[in-house]
């Protein structure tokens, strides 16, 4: 399988990218996309990466896997295509924002590109499901890639924001270097955790803004 990574990140990751455990992930990623339909569509399998250069990186959000219906995954976490109806758990997001930054923000797509583009890495623990099976690619070991990805930001980067929602987040996120970057957690925004108290009034926007602010970096427009 064709690895379509952009040029900077195929150089920071060519260790990883070269190790046996990444050749063989590549050829059962391909072989599952022949058996089977998959998503995101094979080019956008990599679009975190694509959108949001290491160069250019300052907030990583950390997600599970892509969404597993027709059409809705296109290579960012908690992101959906335009036209695609809203998730539960990305209106929750949205209603956070509002109240943290007090607006009032109608947003009529969930397609987040505007935040990979302003530096925001939206990165699956998975980059790949099979269509209707929520963490079907689980056992590729996806996970020893996006592991390796964290800790080259955490090694090589200073100053960035790490956004971690939820225990799945928190745990993939435990050997983040915290001296030197904002490490922010809470619940995740899906309904269940977020009716039960953990994930409203987190303020993680206006904290990450203000920490980039601090550090020297343009802020975040999350509208």
């Amino acid at each position: 399988m064709q690895i379509k990574l952009d040029s900077e990140w195929k150089s920071i990751l060519s260790d990883e990218i070269q190790k046996p455990y990444f050749t063989e992930l590549m050829l059962n990623v391909e072989k599952e996309y022949k058996e089977y339909t998959c998503y995101p569509p094979k080019d956008l399998i990599f679009a975190a990466f694509d959108y949001c250069s290491f160069s250019n990186l300052k907030v990583v959000i950390i997600g599970q896997d892509p969404y597993h219906g027709e059409g809705e995954a296109n290579g960012l976490c908690f992101s959906v295509n335009d036209g695609v109806r809203i998730p539960p758990s990305l209106r929750n997001i949205f209603r956070e924002i509002n109240e943290d930054l007090g607006s009032i923000f109608l947003p009529t797509s969930g397609n987040l590109e505007h935040w990979a583009k302003q530096g925001i890495l939206l990165l699956n623990a998975s980059l790949t499901v099979r269509k209707d099976s929520a963490n079907s690619h689980k056992h590729l070991k996806w996970n020893l890639f996006t592991d390796a990805v964290i800790q080259k930001i955490s090694d090589e980067k200073e100053g960035v924001v790490f956004l971690l929602w939820g225990a799945f987040a928190h745990k993939k996120g435990s050997k983040i270097d915290r001296s030197k970057h904002l490490v922010l957690e809470s619940g995740h925004p899906s309904p269940m955790s977020a009716n039960q108290g953990k994930w409203f009034g987190n303020k993680h926007f206006s904290k990450t803004n203000a920490y980039l602010k601090k550090v020297g970096q343009t802020e975040i427009s999350w509208f």
